[in-house]
């Protein structure tokens, strides 16, 4: 198995893979083993996009339970027995053909701190909205609506892509549209930046800029995320947090 590695405090887990019959590699890996939290996942998707990803979490940073420590994962991973989660990615293009893609959300906020962005919004090709104000919209996956999509609406979901109006100066509720739904908007006043994930890529948005989203043809399979996002794991690491805050 030709494996590559990437993310933080990759030294703990090199000379731990020494023991599996796998060979590091850093080009056409058969899968990559993206080692920290959820931004090491998101970049090791942009590195190798499409490529198999086994999450695994930072043990400096992230205790885990018995059952789920680096060399069990390692283990199931040889052994083809880590089950396979099949993620949607989404894809914001800008008229002029420049595009971001994105395994959580895509983005696309005010540019200025001190100045709300305006822009209108179609769904499916009918107007939604002629004219929203706020700090701008994240349309997000189900693999990512435990993320930024979460923080706005208080919400998640499962199936589809989800709509989420960032600090609008009038209330509106989110959406949840089908994943084979074409968004589009339009800013009316700018300036605004496009963005996807945690990639430090931008791509400026000014007055009657488009944007349309749609799911990318591209997916990637997560290996072993149920194992990644373990409940008694995350309890293990919320007592942890609250022992470094006393």
């Amino acid at each position: 198995m030709r494996v590559a590695v990437c993310g933080r405090n990759l030294e703990d887990l090199v000379g731990k893979l020494n023991a599996f019959p796998v060979e590091t590699v850093e080009t056409r890996p058969d899968v990559v083993i993206s080692y920290g939290g959820d931004g090491s996942l998101l970049g090791a998707e942009r590195d190798f996009p499409g490529v198999p990803k086994c999450p695994i979490r930072d043990s400096r940073s992230c205790p885990k339970c018995d059952r789920h420590g680096d060399e069990a994962i390692l283990d199931r991973l040889v052994r083809h027995a880590l089950s396979e989660t099949r993620i949607i990615k989404l894809q914001a293009t800008r008229e002029e053909g420049e595009f971001v893609a994105g395994i959580n959300d895509v983005i696309v906020n005010k540019e200025q701190i001190s100045s709300a962005v305006r822009y209108r919004l179609w769904i499916d090709g009918e107007l939604y909205k002629d004219q929203i104000v706020g700090d701008g919209l994240v349309i997000a996956t189900p693999f990512g609506s435990t993320g930024y999509y979460r923080s706005i609406t208080h919400s998640s979901f499962r199936v589809g892509m989800g709509l989420a109006f960032n600090n609008s100066t009038e209330p509106l509720d989110h959406l949840v549209i089908s994943d084979g739904s074409v968004v589009e908007l339009e800013i009316i006043r700018g300036p605004a930046v496009l963005l996807a994930d945690n990639d430090p890529k931008r791509i400026p948005l000014a007055q009657q800029d488009r944007v349309r989203v749609t799911k990318s043809d591209m997916e990637t399979v997560v290996l072993g995320l149920d194992i990644f996002r373990c409940e008694e794991c995350y309890r293990l690491r919320q007592g942890s947090d609250a022992v470094r805050m006393e």
